[in-house]
Formats: C-alpha cells, sequence, structure tokens
C-alpha cells in the first residue's frame, strides 16, 4: 500500500496584493544558487585608509622579514620541527613549554574579546591576514586594470590583446606574491637560508614542498578570487561577534536622523526647502565597500569595520560643505541618544570590558611573570625499568636512572647532579656533565647506598629528590639548581 502524501493547500495571492505605489510588486525572487557576483571596490583615500595600509606595511614587514633577521648564529625566528626547538630572539622553547603557546592563544583570544567589546571589529578592517592580503591584491589589481570603472568595462570587453595581457600580468604577479608568502611561511620552519639554495635549484623536500604549494595556493585562491565570501561565510568570527557587541560599542554606524531623507541636490540648495537629510544618495559607500554591503541599512554581520566607507563619505561632505561624521565610528545609544563623546567614553568601563580587561590583566601577568622565572634548564627523570634494584660491591644496593637535560640557553653549560633522601645515598661515578648550547642530552646515573642505609630503611620503595645544579660560568650565568622527586627501591 503506497504512502499517503499530505499535500498543503496554498491560496492564489490577491490581486494587486504586494504592489506598491506605480503597480509593480516589490517582491523579488532571490535564487540560492546564483552565481556569486564580483564586487569591484572603488579606491579610497582618507584618515583611515592611511592606518589601514600602515598596517599593511607593518604586518608584512614583520612577516617577510622577521624570517630574514640574524640572531646568535640563526635567524631569529625558528620553529625547528626536526630538533623539537622553538627560537624565539634569546628564548629557546621545548615541547615540554607547550603550555606557553595555550597562554599566548587565550592572551590573544580575550585581546580580541576586549577590543571588539570596545570597537568592533578592529582586527578585521586592519590587521587580519585575510584583509591585509586582499588589499594588496586589489592594489596590484588597480595598478594593472585601473580602477572601479575601467575594472567593469574590461571585464565586460570582449577578449582582446590588451585585455588578455591586462589579466594575464595581474595573474602572474597574484601568483608570485602568493608564493613568495608560502615560502615565507615555510621559512619559519626550515631555515630560510637553507631553503632558499634549495629553491634555486628545486630541490625542496615533499612536505616542503606541499606547506609551500598549500599557503600560497590558499593565499592565492582566497585573497584573488573568494576576498569578502572569506569573510561573510567561512570566517567563524563573523558570526559570533554579536555576543561581544553591545548598544555602547565603538561600530561604523549612519547617522539616519542626519542623513534621510536621501536625495540628490545642488550644493547651495536649501535642505529644508527640500526636505532632504545630508546624504546625497550618491553610492560612493557601497561602491568602496569590499563586502559590498550599505551601511545606510544599519548593523550588518558582513561588515569588517575597515571604514573606508567613513573615508569616502566625509570626501563627499567636504565637497557638499556639510559637517563630517555622516558615517562615523559611533555607539547605538549614542546616535539615539545624542551622546557627546564624553559620555560615549565614560560608558567604555562597563561590566563586559571590564571582565575582559580583568581576564587578560591576569594571563598576561602570569605569562610574563612565568616567562621571567623559567629556569634556563629543564630536568626528566626516568627510572631504568630493567632493573628496579641490584646489590653491588659489599652489599650496597643500586638504582639506575636516565635523566635528561635540556639546556634552554644558547651557551654549554655545566651540570652537577646531588641525591638526597636517604642516609648514605650518593652518585656512583661521574655526577658532573656538560651540555651544548640548545642541546638536549640523556645521562645515565646510578645512586647507591650502604648495606646498613638499606637495612635502617627497610624493603619498598622510598622517595628521593634529584638536585641538579647549574654551575656558575662568570657574573652573568650564576649557578642554578632545579630540584625533581623520584624514587630508590630496597628489595627484600
Amino acid at each position: 500500500m503506497k504512502p499517503v502524501i499530505p499535500i498543503v493547500p496554498v491560496p492564489p495571492a490577491p490581486a494587486g496584493a504586494g504592489a506598491g505605489a506605480a503597480g509593480e510588486t516589490s517582491e523579488q525572487l532571490v535564487s540560492l544558487y546564483a552565481k556569486q557576483q564580483k564586487i569591484h571596490p572603488r579606491a579610497v583615500h582618507g584618515w583611515f585608509a592611511t592606518w589601514r595600509w600602515a598596517l599593511v606595511w607593518f604586518t608584512q614587514l614583520l612577516f617577510y622579514g622577521l624570517a630574514w633577521l640574524p640572531w646568535n648564529g640563526r635567524q631569529a625566528l625558528l620553529f625547528d620541527l626536526a630538533s623539537r626547538r622553538f627560537y624565539i630572539f634569546d628564548l629557546v622553547l621545548y615541547p615540554q613549554d607547550f603550555i606557553y603557546l595555550t597562554g599566548l592563544l587565550v592572551v590573544s583570544a580575550f585581546s580580541l574579546f576586549f577590543f571588539t567589546a570596545l570597537a568592533g571589529r578592529l582586527w578585521c578592517g586592519y590587521a587580519c591576514p585575510q584583509t591585509v592580503y586582499t588589499e594588496i591584491f586589489l592594489w596590484v589589481e588597480h595598478r594593472i586594470e585601473g580602477d572601479r570603472m575601467q575594472r567593469l568595462k574590461l571585464d565586460a570587453a570582449p577578449w582582446t590583446f590588451n585585455k588578455l595581457w591586462r589579466k594575464g600580468a595581474k595573474q602572474a604577479v597574484w601568483l608570485a606574491i602568493a608564493l613568495w608568502t608560502g615560502f615565507t611561511f615555510v621559512g619559519y620552519f626550515t631555515p630560510i637560508r637553507t631553503l632558499a639554495s634549495e629553491a634555486l635549484s628545486l630541490s625542496f623536500g615533499p612536505w616542503e614542498w606541499f606547506w609551500v604549494l598549500f599557503y600560497g595556493l590558499a593565499t592565492y585562491g582566497n585573497a584573488g578570487f573568494l576576498r569578502e565570501q572569506v569573510c561573510k561565510y567561512m570566517c567563524p568570527y563573523a558570526r559570533f561577534q554579536g555576543a561581544m557587541v553591545d548598544r555602547d560599542t565603538m561600530v561604523i554606524t549612519y547617522d539616519a536622523g542626519r542623513g534621510d531623507p536621501r536625495g540628490t541636490r545642488a550644493r547651495s540648495a536649501d535642505l529644508k526647502q527640500l526636505g532632504l537629510g545630508e546624504c546625497i544618495d550618491c553610492g560612493l559607500c557601497v561602491q568602496v565597500c569590499p563586502t559590498g554591503i550599505d551601511i545606510r541599512n544599519g548593523q550588518q554581520y558582513e561588515c569588517i569595520g575597515c571604514a573606508a566607507c567613513i573615508d569616502v563619505c566625509n570626501g563627499v561632505m567636504d565637497k557638499m560643505r556639510y559637517p563630517r561624521g555622516l558615517i562615523r565610528y559611533d555607539t547605538e545609544n549614542g546616535v539615539d541618544q545624542k551622546l557627546t563623546r564624553a559620555q560615549q567614553l565614560r560608558r567604555v568601563i562597563r561590566p563586559r570590558t571590564l571582565v575582559y580587561a580583568s581576564v587578560l590583566l591576569v594571563v598576561t601577568t602570569a605569562l610574563g611573570i612565568s616567562l621571567a622565572l623559567r629556569a634556563p634548564f629543564k630536568v626528566d627523570v626516568v627510572r631504568d625499568r630493567a632493573s628496579l634494584a641490584r646489590v653491588v660491591g659489599e652489599g650496597e644496593i643500586e638504582n639506575v636512572y636516565r635523566l635528561q637535560l635540556m639546556n634552554a640557553t644558547e651557551q654549554p653549560q655545566r651540570y652537577r647532579v646531588e641525591p638526597s633522601g636517604l642516609p648514605g645515598l650518593q652518585v656512583s661515578g661521574a655526577s658532573e656533565v656538560e651540555v651544548g648550547p640548545a642541546e638536549s642530552r640523556w645521562f645515565p646515573v646510578a645512586l647507591r647506598i650502604p648495606y646498613a642505609s638499606a637495612r635502617q630503611a627497610g624493603s619498598g620503595v622510598h622517595k628521593i629528590h634529584f638536585h641538579i645544579e647549574r654551575l656558575a660560568a662568570g657574573a652573568d650565568q650564576p649557578s642554578q639548581q632545579v630540584n625533581e622527586k623520584s624514587t630508590f627501591v630496597v628489595p627484600r
């Protein structure tokens, strides 16, 4: 028997429903499978654009430059996965120092929360790699293909030699930037000078080939083609930013009370007589937006806070001889209640920002103190599992251990091992060892106690301590000591 499928009747819409004043329907059919229309942002100049480009230069000089900066005979920033060493200027970290990476991620997260609660998506608009590389790629496109209208005409034009060489030159420059970016990224994990010599002979290892091409092509695709779609559909931050923003957060805002009703007019026209606001409805704020939104429609999650609309609108206001700030950084309460800047700043101190600032301060302080007090060497004690205890010599009891000594400095260091915890406990054999710069070395240590001490302590497992002292090597390297717990087994 066939299943009965319910049918829901849909009554036809009455004639004229949804019609506007001119008889046109206000409904619009939107296909969810339509091809994404390419956005051609217009070039913009202004105070915020200058800041954005300053951060582009700053971040890229750091990224491309630190890999080549020499430091103590190596590059300043190197994450050497093969030898499990992480060099950050004078700091040498081991995998055991992973807690510092966790602390750094917590600091980064709460910094993002704190500054978002204060002034919206500052990270997205000025320092996010997607924004930075999109800005660089758009600059290349602008230099080769022209500004917005020229690019639109070129895209619509048939394929000619002019179009072919411009499109080809743009793609070639994009690929060069992307591959250099991938090469630099890998240069933080493989010494970049070694990587450069390998690049000249195309003798990369398989993983080096993979990551150079993967990171380079990801940069090429994201900044050259996906662009705003990464921010709108792929980045999770766009979705949960609303949880950190409230009505007292500084965001890019259109002052509808001042700008509406919109309309074109002559520069000398009387706004009151025409019944218009200060917005001349030029559409430039939409044309310069890298995500293609209209800020005049209110707050939208697609807005990345780049402030390009503020710069272009201020330019229009200057030409019309109107006051600047029709589009500006403001709070929703500030716009609705006509608050002064001083009143808005007083509202910055609120529970949300206090919580973020307190957690950020505590974690940053703890991380800084931990790094400042960090011991210049680490020790791991491992018992010899093959023989827990044995009788040697004149009835002495011996336990064997392996000590892993990790020198976290870039100078050779000498260490002395001394045990405690049982009467007569001493090292059998060498008690001093030298470890080279930023090296890790396994050092076998045999501990013995006399027969009389063993009988006095009794059979079983006894707690002991290893005192490992870094011997002084001048005034700049005083002696330091690390204590590690272990056990000593006395057989029956």
